[in-house]
């Protein structure tokens, strides 16, 4: 993982090197701070925005090298449109924005954390560092030679602000939760032949040392459980296939958990119903889900939330080979009900029907969630910008959209009901894994609630979100990490014990 860049936080009087970056919004003036730092050269920046019309507009710059009165080899004023009413994910944006100007070869910049109005507040700092971190990402493990265009920025960016305690104490908890993001899409970049089911597990384990206890349940565990629907899935494979439990007890005791279920599908073939091979090498990305669910509960963990979390991710591969299931045949999951198997290429739902079923039964909690890339449907339906959202549940909904609207990792609820439903049921079996192909998404999701028993319930579709998704201001990397931030600021603003 590539993370080269540092963020640091020091005090206004500070003298800046190499690149400064100062902001200014749509009143094109600057804060008290900033004026007196700029001192003659402020006449420079005014005459290169009138010959460049640049007029603070939120996501434009200006660039200047080498400006006269200045000790810095470059200056560049960012626009951030009007500053009034910028919210928290408007911050995040304006940092990775900062750092898609710079370019691989800087050492060296300065960030005035200062607009017209004066100082930002700790928390706005907080966002802008976090935004820094999560643009500054890239994936470039495996490549051996890089063009300058390749190459990762490697750089010590501090942040000047008014009160460098209060600002380090805000981006406490938003660091750990920016590492559980690069967790995660680090996971679902890697290469298949390199993360499968067990080596997935291992490097699930490694919460651990944060204090997060770690099960992980081999074949021989889930037979015994009889979970028939996971290991139907992974029987075609040379990699076992694995479950991990991850549990962080950070609440009060006897409280219930939350808990949270990735569908970790680490490479899909689509088994004997075998995918076309165009763009079959993006199936590296099935398990996003999983990657979300251990990037989660390392922010929580690393954080140290005031709450119970179970984590449950299943992990396995989709291969034909001769021992592969069949469209035809009919497994029994862990709860009991039989399933007929109708598309070996709808295996993720068969991996979390039994991974719910283990959830509910044997740890109550208070909700389950489950993420999982599970139907090109939901592309379909809502593109890259949402992910799908179903539940029983309308408060926990609720709850999920508004964290989606906060964090810019936005969810849109799709309907259910007994009219979807009876369209799972099967001729030869209690369920069918695969409907038609009209409303894929919904009665994916219906297969899913008849694995939840009573308990609360959400189901996220991130097929359209967590892999391959267009490149944003603070991320240009091929998996997202989406669904980290969603889910820990769920958790922050509502199930959080107080003490």
């Amino acid at each position: 993982m590539t993370d080269a860049v540092k963020v640091g936080f020091v005090p206004f009087s500070t003298t800046p090197r190499g690149v400064l970056v100062v902001f200014s919004d749509e009143s094109m003036k600057f804060g008290p701070a900033t004026r007196k730092l700029l001192g003659a050269a402020a006449e420079t920046v005014r005459r290169a925005a009138a010959a460049a019309q640049f007029k603070g507009k939120s996501g434009s710059a200006l660039d200047i090298l080498a400006p006269a009165g200045l000790k810095v080899g470059r200056l560049i004023v960012a626009g951030t449109g009007k500053s009034g009413s910028l919210k928290e994910e408007e911050y995040i944006k304006i940092g990775g924005t900062t750092v898609g100007r710079l370019k691989a070869g800087t050492d060296a910049v300065t960030v005035i954390a200062e607009l017209p109005g004066g100082a930002l507040k700790p928390d706005q700092v907080a966002a802008i560092a976090a935004g820094i971190r999560l643009r500054a990402y890239k994936f470039d493990r495996y490549k051996t030679k890089k063009k300058d265009d390749d190459k990762a920025l490697a750089a010590q960016i501090s942040i000047a602000v008014a009160d460098v305690a209060a600002a380090r104490k805000a981006f406490a908890p938003s660091n750990h939760v920016v590492d559980g993001v690069l967790i995660a899409r680090e996971l679902v970049n890697e290469p298949p032949n390199v993360l499968y089911p067990a080596e997935f597990a291992k490097r699930a384990a490694q919460l651990r040392k944060l204090g997060v206890q770690v099960e992980i349940l081999d074949v021989k565990a889930m037979t015994k459980l009889k979970m028939g629907a996971l290991l139907g899935v992974s029987q075609g494979s040379a990699h076992d296939g694995r479950m991990v439990v991850m549990r962080w007890n950070g609440g009060n005791r006897g409280d219930k958990p939350v808990s949270f279920i990735g569908k970790g599908v680490c490479f899909d073939t689509g088994g004997i119903s075998i995918k076309p091979s165009g763009s079959m090498e993006d199936m590296k990305g099935d398990m996003g889900g999983a990657a979300c669910v251990v990037g989660l509960m390392h922010a929580l963990a690393a954080r140290k939330a005031k709450v119970n979390v179970v984590g449950a991710i299943g992990l396995v591969e989709n291969m034909p080979d001769g021992n592969a299931q069949r469209p035809g045949d009919i497994v029994t999951s862990m709860s009991g009900q039989t399933i007929e198997i109708i598309n070996t290429d709808a295996e993720g739902r068969l991996v979390l029907a039994d991974v719910l079923w283990y959830v509910a039964q044997k740890y109550k909690p208070k909700f389950m969630i489950d993420l999982a890339t599970l139907t090109g449907a939901i592309m379909v339906a809502l593109g890259t910008e949402h992910a799908g959202l179903f539940s029983n549940n309308d408060q926990l909904a609720e709850r999920l959209f508004e964290a989606g609207q906060e964090t810019g990792e936005k969810v849109w609820r799709l309907p259910m009901g007994p009219e979807y439903d009876k369209l799972m049921d099967s001729k030869f079996a209690d369920v069918k894994n695969a409907g038609s192909r009209y409303g894929g998404s919904i009665t994916a999701a219906q297969f899913l609630q008849r694995f939840v028993d009573e308990t609360p319930w959400a189901h996220l579709d991130i097929a359209g979100t967590a892999m391959g998704a267009p490149s944003t201001e603070i991320n240009t990397s091929w998996g997202s990490g989406y669904g980290v931030r969603l889910l820990d600021q769920l958790v922050a603003d509502h199930y959080e014990a107080k003490r």
